[in-house]
């Protein structure tokens, strides 16, 4: 199933990600890396952080480039594979720069594609699970179109990746590149920001600090939580497979947000109460991916324990709460 696809150069693969410096893009890079590749970074900080990426600084094989990916994209080498992670991915970000998120995913999936082409590259997009906004349909599957609200706050994302979805099957069709859609849902870790507005960012420094843990409604909306080396792994496994049909990525494990809100304080051992406030506008009640498609067709399914996954974000959290 996993084809290794032929490299360029007799040497080994050369890799673009957007988003090098952001908590998925960095994990990725390490991945990358760590299978032979030649890495070529980009990432203009908006979201990213030098930190992330600050331990690869002499690496041979890893090469960084400052820049927004809205802007042409030039690389002076062949390129194997364009993965394409650049992209605000948090409320916060929603509500603060809504028309850079859409930017990002239209005008910077426009360069990514156009640098993939004019390397005949392969290509991945980072798509997402909120492409299926509050959803009617329960798990969801690759098959269900959405319930999205084009003008709520969320809209500049939710639509940017369902733009980008489009584009890239777009590419896919008129110009016969090879590309990946990765529905990413609900992933946590180390190198997520502290202050990103996400629940296991939110509820782990507010637990630290033995504040209360901010639910919103009645706290029976679920999500599922998938830790990043599982999702970083699904991802590989699809660029390197044949597949060119979104596939879900993500934990099927379901829990209510009071459920991981206790959870957290338990593994934190915080004195935190828990506390709620309204839930925000257009904020999905359900959230669970069925991921028959990546078991069957990258032979892949999430083997961290949540508990074991939030044993290390905690303890990276601990350095970042003063």
């Amino acid at each position: 199933m996993q084809k290794k696809r032929p490299t360029k150069s007799k040497q080994q693969p050369t890799s673009v990600v957007t988003g090098a410096a952001g908590f998925l893009g960095s994990h990725l890079t390490d991945l990358l890396l760590s299978r032979g590749h030649k890495v070529i970074g980009i990432d203009n900080f908006i979201t990213g952080a030098v930190d992330n990426i600050a331990h690869l600084g002499g690496n041979q094989n890893f090469r960084f480039i400052q820049q927004d990916v809205t802007e042409f994209i030039f690389i002076d080498v062949p390129v194997d594979y364009v993965w394409h992670l650049a992209s605000p991915a948090s409320p916060i970000d929603y509500l603060e720069i809504p028309i850079k998120t859409l930017k990002v995913g239209s005008l910077g999936t426009h360069k990514a594609l156009g640098l993939a082409k004019n390397k005949g590259a392969r290509f991945l997009m980072a798509s997402t699970s909120e492409v299926y906004g509050d959803p009617l349909v329960h798990p969801q599957t690759e098959e269900y179109w959405g319930n999205v609200s084009t003008i709520g706050p969320r809209g500049c994302y939710d639509e940017s990746k369902r733009f980008a979805e489009a584009l890239v099957m777009g590419y896919h069709r008129e110009h016969k590149l090879e590309t990946r859609i990765i529905r990413i849902f609900n992933t946590y870790g180390p190198r997520m920001r502290i202050n990103d507005g996400r629940v296991v960012p939110a509820f782990v420094s507010q637990a630290l600090k033995n504040k209360p843990i901010t639910v919103f409604g009645d706290g029976k909306q679920t999500r599922a939580f998938c830790y990043y080396a599982d999702l970083i792994e699904g991802m590989y496994r699809l660029m390197m497979g044949n597949y060119d049909l979104p596939v879900n990525i993500g934990n099927p494990h379901e829990m209510t947000m009071l459920q991981f809100a206790q959870e957290i304080i338990q593994a934190t051992g915080s004195k935190s109460k828990i506390v709620h406030k309204p839930l925000p506008q257009d904020d999905p009640k359900q959230r669970r991916p069925d991921i028959t498609k990546a078991k069957k067709l990258l032979k892949w399914e999430p083997k961290v324990p949540l508990k074991e996954g939030l044993i290390q974000t905690i303890e990276y959290f601990r350095t970042k709460v003063g």
